[in-house]
């Protein structure tokens, strides 16, 4: 936990940089949040070039879905934009246009390595 879900377009920067994408928003999320490395997942589905669309309209590149555990909202907006802003240096693509959704979950809700994590706030105390 936390696991971020990209949806890529086959051929697009995104499909081609998956490694510097991952440690990128490994990066990110520590940067943040406090968490340690290992917490982190990526994983990554290519679809089609037609496979993404907005609007009517077939675009290239990459969508996430971020599921975390809950944090207050200054953290998940400094979080959602530290993870545009990685996406976008570690593709080349315009940070203009991400497109990233981040679901929170009770840390009860959420089960790594056989155990049930704790809420998100209990880690900033134990580093107290």
């Amino acid at each position: 936990m936390p696991y971020y879900q990209f949806t890529v377009t086959a051929g697009s920067s995104s499909a081609l940089r998956k490694q510097e994408i991952a440690e990128a928003i490994t990066k990110a999320h520590c940067s943040v949040t406090g968490a340690p490395e290992h917490y982190v997942n990526c994983s990554f589905t290519e679809v089609p070039e037609d496979g993404i669309w907005q609007a009517g309209k077939k675009l290239p590149g990459a969508r996430m879905i971020g599921v975390i555990r809950k944090r207050d909202e200054s953290i998940k907006r400094a979080l959602l934009l530290a993870l545009g802003h990685a996406w976008a240096d570690a593709t080349g693509e315009p940070f203009d246009s991400a497109v990233m959704a981040l679901i929170e979950v009770p840390g009860y809700q959420a089960l790594e390595n056989g155990a049930l994590l704790g809420e998100a706030a209990d880690d900033h105390l134990m580093k107290l």
